[in-house]
């Protein structure tokens, strides 16, 4: 993990250049940022980590409506959006580094269902921060948290959206 500090660094910016560098950090939720700079950011929220935990407890404290916002506004992992090239950059290079731009038919269709049954059963997309794992994994992840309860699955959501902001802030420091 990255101890650098972000470019630019986030405690010297005014609300609109904070919210300009870091609102897509949560999938087309900049809200998040704009929380996290109004609570109050110091030399601590320079680095990933601390950026990531300020910005993450934005997240985590909202009340469940605007985080199932935040859950929504996430892509299917090997969905319609990958297959039409029309997901984020972040999500593109996630979803590729997790080798889900090399799924098989028989995959894909299984990813598919998977999809479609979680999206029945919560009203939101599965969410995993996909970073250092496989499309293997991913599946198998699946299968379990189909198991969870709705409150139980939006909270792990919360959490891999949070573990995902905190490796696209990496990205920003290695840069």
């Amino acid at each position: 993990m990255s101890d650098r500090n972000l470019n630019p660094r986030p405690s010297q910016l005014d609300k609109a250049a904070f919210v300009a560098a870091y609102g897509e950090i949560y999938e087309h939720s900049p809200w998040v940022a704009e929380l996290a700079w109004e609570k109050g950011l110091s030399a601590t929220q320079d680095t990933p980590a601390g950026l990531a935990e300020a910005m993450g407890e934005v997240l985590s404290s909202a009340p469940a409506e605007r985080q199932l916002e935040v859950i929504r506004a996430h892509p299917d992992l090997a969905g319609k959006a990958a297959l039409a090239g029309t997901l984020t950059d972040d999500s593109t290079r996630e979803q590729a580094g997790a080798g889900l731009d090399q799924c098989s038919p028989e995959e894909l269709a299984r990813f598919e269902r998977l999809n479609e049954a979680y999206k029945a059963k919560f009203g939101f997309p599965f969410v995993m921060a996909v970073k250092g794992s496989d499309r293997f994994a991913i599946l198998d992840a699946f299968e379990v948290r189909l198991e969870n309860t709705p409150a139980e699955e939006r909270r792990t959501a919360v959490e891999q959206i949070n573990r995902i902001a905190l490796f696209r802030l990496q990205a920003r420091a290695e840069g």
